[in-house]
């Protein structure tokens, strides 16, 4: 069996590849002349980070990912999607 390492450094490669991709097919991601959604709904993040609404629940109650609650509606900033993604790999 060969064992093969990996260092720091091929888990931020990853890291930042993973990133292109999501920004790459994301909808959420600004593209040439268009404008980013500063706000989104439980079910896009839901959708862009491909996780179960009790997955969503538990980030909410952890205190991971920070929302915002206005009326029976929650609402992300995208920003905070993207920081989260950057700090949690």
């Amino acid at each position: 069996m060969k064992v093969e390492f990996l260092t720091k450094e091929d888990l931020l490669e990853l890291k930042e590849e993973l990133i292109a991709e999501i920004r790459r097919y994301s909808p959420f991601y600004r593209k040439k002349n268009e404008q980013v959604k500063e706000w989104i709904k439980s079910s896009e993040v839901i959708k862009l980070l491909s996780i179960s609404p009790g997955t969503l629940q538990n980030m909410r109650l952890k205190g991971i990912i920070p929302y915002k609650k206005i009326g029976g509606l929650i609402f992300y900033r995208y920003e905070d999607i993207v920081e989260m993604m950057k700090t949690e790999l």
